[in-house]
């Protein structure tokens, strides 16, 4: 159904947009994004084509709630269970707790998180999360394979889970190309062992993005992938600057070759999550009275994590290599090769 109209106000502190659709359809999902906010070139804005995908093929109103900082977490998502919402679908790890304790207050009202799940599981909440170290592992093969300092660079945003799970499986793709190469390409940034590494300690900031690519640079590093949101645009404009042919970046969660558009030229690949697709399809199931609880798993097999097409560095990518990345894919899918999540 086409959309009629956007709508934006404030309430509580906070950005709210609402589409609008024919009212012949009375169904509204609602979105609260984390401080990154809904244009983040992230996962909040990932999230919400979902919504605005369903909007368009579905007919349902969506709605969207940014929260300036983490203490708006609890007043978003309160002001929507008061908001008519049939759906609440929050963003982030961040957001775990505030959810949680809606979802236990308001029995009756669905809740849908993109990246966080409960152990045990919540009734009425649908944790969405990824295995996106299966697509970071191919990212960190084709990283080592392409690296010519045989250095490469990787920071996140905060250490926590759905961060640190792209940088476990990016060392493990290097690890994997040492292993079948008898090569030494080493990964500056993370420890899997300890589970110390690089870490900005927001997701906003992309001063600190410049500031950790050029260290990483510095220190021989000629790929780098920032795992935090929209401080990897700081790195970009670093590889910018320096050019591609001394640094190149790998993005995370989105297509940034389409979503960067000044930088897509930076971009080797992106480790992408489907969270437009899962979101989706969370909203329809609602829809249909097919809501439930529980864990929705996205993977390379499913399609809910891969990664992104080389674009303008096509050429520059082996035709070897890319039949060693298609070969290790099916054989991440087959669990011929175990990546750890």
């Amino acid at each position: 159904m086409r959309v009629l109209f956007r709508k934006d106000l404030m309430v509580c502190g906070a950005l709210i947009a609402t589409t609008l659709t024919s009212p012949a359809l009375a169904f509204t999902a609602c979105q609260v994004t984390d401080t990154g906010g809904i244009d983040d070139n992230s996962f909040n804005q990932t999230a919400w084509k979902g919504v605005l995908d369903a909007s368009e093929t579905l007919g349902v109103e969506g709605r969207f709630l940014e929260s300036q900082a983490e203490t708006d977490y609890d007043a978003n998502i309160n002001s929507l269970v008061d908001g008519d919402c049939d759906i609440i679908i929050t963003v982030g790890f961040l957001l775990g707790d505030a959810t949680e304790k809606a979802a236990i207050a308001n029995p009756d009202q669905p809740f849908s998180i993109v990246d966080f799940s409960y152990d045990p599981p919540i009734d009425n909440v649908l944790g969405q999360v990824y295995a996106t170290d299966q697509a970071a592992f191919l990212a960190g093969y084709l990283a080592a394979g392409m690296s010519k300092t045989k250095i490469l660079g990787t920071f996140g945003g905060i250490n926590i889970p759905p961060v640190t799970i792209f940088m476990d499986g990016f060392v493990q793709g290097v690890d994997h190309w040492n292993s079948v190469k008898n090569d030494a390409v080493t990964v500056l940034g993370w420890n899997m062992d300890t589970r110390e590494g690089l870490f900005t300690n927001n997701f906003d900031n992309l001063d600190d993005g410049r500031a950790y690519a050029q260290n990483l640079y510095d220190e021989g590093a000629d790929i780098v992938l920032p795992v935090a949101g929209p401080v990897g645009l700081g790195s970009a404009t670093l590889a910018d600057e320096l050019g591609v042919e001394k640094l190149m970046i790998i993005g995370v969660d989105a297509d940034l070759y389409f979503t960067d558009t000044e930088r897509q030229h930076v971009y080797l690949t992106s480790i992408t999550k489907r969270m437009d697709a899962t979101v989706a399809d969370v909203i329809e199931t609602t829809l249909n009275g097919d809501f439930h609880g529980g864990v929705l798993v996205g993977g390379l097999e499913n399609g809910g994590v891969g990664l992104a097409p080389f674009h303008d560095m096509e050429a520059m990518v082996p035709d070897t290599l890319k039949a060693e990345l298609e070969a290790l894919r099916a054989d991440i899918i087959a669990g011929t090769i175990s990546v750890s999540d």
